[in-house]
């Protein structure tokens, strides 16, 4: 228990949404306010403890009975769809807003960044707004004093340090705010996807910090992201949010395979889509036709897609993504085809064994002709290729977007030896 040092319980977060009624004018008369006052008091008196709730209004549950600990020195990365309840959970850790039911135990001091600006004034200077942000963490003029240079140094706004930070850019804002946040020694640091922001290059240097003061500096790190190559890069634990409630928590390479084998693409269509000319279905299937969901790396497969053709030249083109949305190989019917002949049909095409690597991928496919699209979509079929247990089991890992099982040759030999030294 004391190397724990956030402990969630049952916590909720209810919100009050009001709706427009239908019909309803942007003012009422005052005819519709005494026929409301009316319909109130009625209310009022036959369901008591419903009265205080008004018709246009309703119950929405931002959380729900989320309950989980994180242990000092744990990089936890939180992820889900929009919606899904993470930046509420970071306000509340955050002691931005009060949870509904439940209760939350911090035990040290919490800097957050939760959106651009987070605690800055934006009359004030760089400078200014470090010492500010600083004394807000509590800290002291000699503590701030103390790391002033390396945060100036980190958020590289050298030239604008005495400049009013409203004049600022989104990315001068986050690399200065992510510099006081992090230099400033908080035992726990929530940092919501605004770090997205940022360049490429400071996003690096900001994973990179955030490692290092969990490793090195023992202290607790909560991150959300949708980057799901971070969240495997930099956290041991994840979280899963879904509605509100929690998916899953545990190791975060299978918290993040958990929630992208969740998610349910919905095919997107061409703006002219024409219904002769669609895809019916695709999936993959063993040498002797039957569907797969998780394939052996060391087996070929094929892509079998079916489509409604009513064209002449169409062709047929598709993309492999893994599950960080990163296009592994894509083929098209025109290299080996000369058409797709009228009606329905069956195409299919090998994917060779020994390519892919472990992990969930995702087919996308389009269909038309001459920069034309009749019909598209980003999820056609999915599927898991399985983790080599033979290749691990000699000392290899898997690494990289492909695995390429190709023969050594060995192409001379000699028995010289090299002088000893």
């Amino acid at each position: 228990m004391s190397d724990t040092v956030i402990q969630v319980e049952n916590l909720g977060k209810k919100y009050i949404i009001g709706h427009q009624q239908a019909g309803a004018y942007q003012y009422n008369a005052l005819r519709d306010v005494i026929v409301d006052s009316v319909r109130s008091l009625g209310r009022k008196i036959r369901h008591p403890r419903k009265a205080m709730q008004p018709d246009n209004q309703e119950e929405f549950w931002a959380l729900k009975d989320v309950s989980f600990e994180v242990k000092r020195g744990e990089v936890v990365g939180i992820i889900g769809r929009n919606g899904a309840g993470k930046s509420t959970l970071l306000k509340i850790l955050s002691r931005i807003t009060e949870p509904t039911t439940g209760r939350v135990k911090l035990k040290g001091r919490v800097a957050s960044l939760l959106e651009v600006g987070t605690g800055f004034h934006p009359e004030l200077t760089g400078r200014e707004n470090i010492f500010l942000n600083g004394a807000i963490l509590g800290m002291g003029k000699a503590e701030i004093n103390r790391k002033f240079d390396e945060i100036v140094e980190f958020a590289e706004i050298y030239r604008f340090l005495d400049t009013p930070v409203k004049r600022y850019s989104s990315g001068m804002y986050v690399r200065l705010a992510f510099a006081v946040a992090a230099h400033l020694e908080p035992e726990i640091l929530v940092v919501d996807e605004v770090l997205a922001v940022g360049d490429i290059e400071f996003q690096k240097k900001c994973l990179g910090k955030m490692k290092n003061i969990s490793t090195q500096g023992g202290r607790t790190v909560i991150f959300v992201s949708h980057n799901m190559a971070a969240i495997r890069r930099l956290c041991e634990v994840g979280i899963c949010l879904e509605k509100g409630k929690l998916r899953a928590i545990g190791e975060s390479q299978a918290v993040v395979e958990d929630y992208l084998k969740s998610i349910e693409r919905i095919p997107s269509r061409a703006a002219d889509h024409d219904r002769e000319n669609y895809i019916i279905t695709a999936s993959i299937i063993s040498d002797t036709g039957v569907k797969q969901d998780t394939l052996n790396p060391r087996n070929s497969y094929f892509l079998s897609l079916k489509v409604n053709s009513n064209t002449k030249n169409l062709n047929l083109g598709f993309t492999i993504f893994n599950s960080e949305d990163v296009g592994i190989f894509s083929g098209i019917t025109s290299d080996t085809l000369p058409y797709i002949p009228e009606g329905l049909v069956n195409l299919k095409i090998r994917i060779p064994s020994d390519v892919l690597n472990a992990g969930f991928y995702r087919v996308e496919a389009s269909l038309g002709d001459h920069g034309r699209v009749y019909d598209s979509s980003d999820c056609l079929a999915s599927f898991q290729v399985l983790r080599d247990s033979d290749f691990e089991s000699r000392g290899g890992k898997p690494a990289g977007l492909l695995r390429i099982n190709s023969p050594w040759i060995i192409e001379s030999t000699s028995k010289d030896t090299f002088p000893s030294c």
